[in-house]
């Protein structure tokens, strides 16, 4: 809290979303509007639920990818098939503010439950449709995954070694479009406040991923060739690649311009003449020379240890960072220093997670809900609809509900 003011509320208190949602991308976009005071009600499948429930068990038991997406949510198990549970979602439309979807290209046509056909029923309501490829086009009926719309988007082809593109190691196409659905949300929000009206909101997965593309995308159609792959080391800038010390770590630095160059070679290299050797002295010269400054950097670097060699070129102003795995990670220093770290709830006792990036300083601190169990919400959620004891058994005992 900044010193003399009350704390002020979540920014999305009091808004409700409604999401018929499964895998990451529309999951990751509704938990940053959980984190954000939101109200979020998930509505899953009542065979198994949201299938990235069993996509591993390493997070005590449940799915990592799940535990990620997913706190902070009201989880509702409802056979969509059925019309009374068809009803439901359409009563919890009814009330909300916000409807994400993400199932398959026309399943949600086919249920009524698109965004223009619910934005239609409902001018208020923002209802965001987040696809693979887009509703039209020669793509648009193709099943869509994280890696492969990586390969559509063109990011393995610039990721790699010049030997072996390789995929990003995490879900950039899901995390792409659930982001610009996050924040299709936040601006549909803002106009809602202007105007009175909602509306849809549509985002592909393709569209976010090759706007992600954007240099190496400029680079080929303005430049006339996509950079090659090099690994850990930068296409077009040298020094800028990562280096092993005496001690088995690895240290990646980068050489911004060449007044870097120059301290660098004094003060790390301990070859001063090389600051002004006109086949190391300019980025150009160093890319056409690249071999030679990489063995020259490789040697200097691979008599220290890790600490003392960032220590060393960060006493010379030069950008440096740890090759740290995942497990360093989650012991980072700076991370524990600005205690970003907390306990959410789940089925199988507290878990660690992160504080979201979103800070609001003067606010109070993003809602980390617990991680829902399948259904765990699903009765109150119907009585606060105004159904009976005697109705939500019914529909529990049809399997309608669970």
């Amino acid at each position: 809290m900044i010193h003399g003011m009350q704390p002020q509320p979540l920014p999305l208190e009091g808004i409700t979303v409604i999401a018929v949602e499964q895998a990451v991308a529309a999951p990751f976009a509704t938990r940053q509007l959980a984190d954000l005071g939101a109200r979020v009600v998930k509505v899953e499948r009542i065979d198994g639920g949201d299938f990235a429930r069993g996509y591993d068990t390493a997070a005590g038991g449940l799915a990592s990818h799940f535990v990620w997406c997913n706190r902070g949510k009201e989880s509702v198990a409802v056979d969509l098939k059925d019309p009374r549970g068809l009803d439901v979602v359409r009563r919890l439309v009814a009330d909300a503010d916000v409807f994400v979807q993400n199932l398959a290209q026309g399943a949600a046509a086919r249920l009524g439950l698109d965004a223009v056909t619910l934005c239609a029923e409902h001018p208020r309501l923002i209802a965001v449709d987040i696809s693979g490829y887009g509703p039209s086009g020669p793509y648009a009926g193709k099943r869509a995954y994280d890696m492969l719309v990586q390969c559509e988007a063109g990011l393995v082809s610039v990721t790699g070694t010049p030997e072996q593109p390789v995929k990003a190691g995490i879900p950039a196409a899901d995390i792409a479009a659930a982001m610009y659905a996050f924040s299709g949300v936040l601006a549909a929000l803002v106009r809602r406040g202007t105007t009175g009206r909602g509306g849809p909101v549509e985002v592909s997965m393709l569209d976010a991923l090759a706007e992600w593309m954007g240099h190496p995308l400029h680079h080929a159609m303005h430049g006339g060739t996509p950079p090659e792959r090099t690994g850990l080391a930068h296409a077009v800038i040298v020094p800028y690649d990562v280096y092993s010390t005496v001690d088995g770590g690895r240290v990646l630095l980068s050489v911004q311009n060449d007044r870097e160059w120059r301290r660098l070679a004094q003060q790390v290299l301990g070859h001063a003449e090389l600051a002004d050797d006109p086949e190391f002295a300019t980025n150009p010269a160093r890319v056409a020379n690249r071999e030679r400054v990489d063995t020259l950097v490789g040697k200097a670097l691979g008599t220290l240890g890790a600490d003392e060699a960032v220590a060393r070129l960060e006493a010379a102003g030069i950008a440096c960072a740890r090759l740290r795995d995942v497990r360093e990670v989650a012991e980072h220093p700076q991370l524990a220093a600005r205690n970003r770290w907390r306990e959410v709830g789940s089925p199988v006792g507290p878990l660690r997670a992160l504080l979201p990036p979103i800070t609001l300083p003067g606010g109070e601190e993003a809602r980390m809900g617990a991680v829902p169990r399948l259904g765990e919400h699903t009765g109150v959620v119907l009585r606060a609809l105004g159904m009976t004891d005697a109705e939500v058994a019914e529909l529990w005992r049809d399997g309608v509900v669970r």
